[in-house]
């Protein structure tokens, strides 16, 4: 029995691991394009949404100010979401010396929306007369190149939406040792060989970086069809792939960077409400939770008790030991060289179990939350 468990278990991170590195293939990372000339260059109206960013909105728009891309065809448009702190007004005083930034007040949440949706809505409402529409969070930075090399990528594929994967800056214990694991399942489960191809149902996005063409924006009929989704950019991204729009998820590491969360306070909540729609619903969410768990303990507890028996004298205990440290040694492996690819300390790649566990219990409160028909997000309720 133990040399069965063993070889399954050396079987299951052989796959897994073979997979990971598959998805990782199919990942187009962007590369750095020298920015268009001005008399030929797309017109961008660059939309940021922000509630309560003020720890982040000024390096945001500022990474902005310094991109190359011709200053003339390039507009900045933060939509202020009834922000609490001193968001607006950080914004106010760059715009007060910047004529291509534009701060607006947005209206109040109408019934329905969230108000992430609402707030891109307003912006991209407020940008008429522009080629391009880039939805970019309050927490991205960019370099000087990105822009140009986002448009650039976009026309040179076809494309009418280009969405980028940002570097994720992780800080405190909670992201170090929850996102890696989160990123790592995600790349387990994932087909991007569907949901990267021109046509079909699924599809690979992220609100973090969105470029989108106008005409296309406005031919899926905008933010409005989506006003009520908690994920609301992935489901943006769905109907436009849909209707026919070729869609892309790129790597942006190179050129964009964010910290999403800044501990268990921002990220327990932020994760809780969107962990349901990611993995496919409830049923789903706490299976992958529970396999996630097993197969993650599995690493440590496989190998002791093959151990055990073979401290029993149990027949075929020490190629099932073998085994089951080969598959162990493969996921830890793995999990150690996502802490150097996340730039945090090694021995976070050890103890991913915690992570896993961690995780399982935040998709528990996910589905409760989503059962009792309430997600809540930066003071809001959304039902």
């Amino acid at each position: 029995m133990e040399l069965l468990f063993s070889s399954l278990w050396l079987a299951v991170m052989a796959w897994l691991i073979a997979r990971a590195f598959q998805q990782r293939g199919l990942l187009p990372r962007l590369e750095r394009a020298a920015p268009p000339d001005r008399k030929r260059a797309p017109r961008i109206s660059v939309i940021v949404p922000a509630r309560d960013e003020e720890a982040n909105i000024g390096a945001c728009v500022g990474s902005l100010l310094a991109q190359d891309y011709p200053r003339d065809r390039l507009h900045v448009v933060v939509v202020d979401d009834h922000s609490a702190d001193a968001t607006a007004a950080i914004v106010d005083d760059l715009a007060r010396s910047h004529s291509h930034i534009t701060l607006l007040r947005s209206p109040p949440l109408p019934p329905r929306w969230t108000g992430k949706a609402h707030a891109c809505a307003v912006g991209a409402q407020a940008a008429p007369d522009c080629e391009w529409l880039c939805f970019i969070d309050a927490d991205v930075t960019a370099v000087p190149s990105a822009l140009s090399s986002a448009v650039h990528a976009a026309a040179g594929r076809s494309l009418d939406l280009l969405s980028l994967m940002p570097r994720q800056e992780l800080q405190s214990v909670a992201e170090r040792l929850i996102l890696p694991c989160g990123l790592i399942l995600l790349s387990f489960l994932q087909d991007l060989r569907r949901s990267q191809a021109r046509s079909g149902r699924e599809v690979s996005a992220t609100g973090q970086f969105m470029l989108v063409r106008r005409a296309a924006y406005d031919a899926v009929g905008g933010h409005a069809a989506v006003c009520s989704k908690i994920c609301e950019d992935l489901e943006f991204a769905r109907r436009l792939k849909q209707s026919g729009h070729a869609v892309l998820l790129m790597g942006g590491d190179t050129m964009l960077a964010t910290r999403m969360y800044t501990g268990w306070g921002t990220l327990w909540p932020g994760l809780a409400k969107n962990l349901v729609d990611t993995f496919g619903g409830p049923a789903a969410t706490l299976a992958v939770a529970l396999a996630a768990v097993i197969l993650a303990w599995a690493a440590y507890l496989l190998p002791l008790f093959d151990l055990l028996a073979l401290c029993g004298g149990i027949d075929g205990a020490l190629p099932a030991l073998m085994l089951a440290l080969a598959g162990s040694a493969a996921a830890i492996g793995l999990h150690v060289a996502a802490a150097f690819h996340f730039r945090i300390p090694f021995w976070y790649g050890f103890i991913f179990p915690l992570g896993y566990t961690v995780g399982a219990v935040m998709a528990l409160d996910s589905v409760r939350r989503r059962l009792s028909g309430r997600v809540v997000w930066k003071g809001r309720i959304y039902s």
